[in-house]
């Protein structure tokens, strides 16, 4: 008879073994995160172009974004150009259209748009006989 005895075979892995987390600089952030916002739908093949996660992408653009990144070029001026300040054209009244107003006791009054409606809130109690 044939004796088989089995002997698990043991793996110490250390973390010395496997690759090591790269330390990202803020510049290399900020230079990954612009390189994102470049086109439409750029973060996910942003994040795999350079070998990060999409998540930790989003991470680095909300501290973008809210000037957590610091910057080795440090604070600068941008250029702004001042538009001329539009002249609006003075807006036309709309034009009066007829309005149909159907008291309770079933007289109609036709009135323009542009009735004051003072004068109307007084002329309806007395038209409705009360």
């Amino acid at each position: 008879m044939v004796d088989f005895k089995f002997t698990p075979q043991i793996e110490i892995l250390s973390a010395e073994d496997g690759p090591r987390r790269r330390h990202w600089s803020d510049a290399g952030k900020i230079r990954v995160v612009e390189e994102s916002y470049r086109g439409h739908w750029q973060v996910s093949a942003t994040a795999r172009r350079n070998g990060i996660c999409r998540s930790l992408l989003t991470v680095w653009r909300r501290q973008y974004r809210n000037g957590e990144l610091a910057s080795e070029i440090g604070p600068a001026f941008v250029p702004v150009q001042m538009a001329p300040e539009m002249n609006e054209p003075p807006r036309q009244p709309a034009p009066d259209v007829e309005l149909e107003i159907v008291l309770r006791n079933g007289r109609r009054l036709l009135v323009l748009s542009s009735v004051d409606p003072d004068a109307l809130a007084r002329l309806l109690p007395i038209l409705e006989g009360k």
